[in-house]
């Protein structure tokens, strides 16, 4: 895609603070965080959404999440906890239409003590 900016930054035509990269994905942050940590990991295979996934595709989903765990161990997130996050069209919140898994991390891990009713 030519205006795709997320191909863009895939291609090093517009720049990013990334994080990783590999043969086929790339990661950077979020210029928009919702939590302390959060980034975004990108196949650098243009594909709009998760609603247009095929089955051709299945390897390279599973290899997105075990490059979001390397990120998560790396970030040192593994331990405390993360969320992976796929926003699907523009009802479901994606502003980008090239598919990307949000990993954001980094809140202070609350205490089962700190729960009110918990012993």
């Amino acid at each position: 895609m030519k205006d795709c900016i997320f191909c863009k930054i895939a291609k090093r035509e517009t720049s990013a603070e990334v994080i990783y990269k590999d043969d086929k994905f790339i990661a950077f942050k979020d210029v928009n965080p919702k939590a302390p940590i959060h980034f975004l990991i990108i196949p650098k295979k243009h594909i709009p959404s998760v609603d247009h996934l095929k089955n051709r595709d299945k390897k390279l989903i599973g290899e997105l999440f075990l490059v979001a765990q390397k990120i998560a161990r790396k970030q040192g997130v593994a331990k405390s906890g993360y969320k992976l996050v796929f926003n699907v069209g523009k009802g479901g919140g994606q502003l980008i239409n090239h598919l990307h898994l949000h990993l954001l991390g980094g809140w202070k891990t609350i205490k089962e003590r700190d729960i009110p009713g918990m012993p």
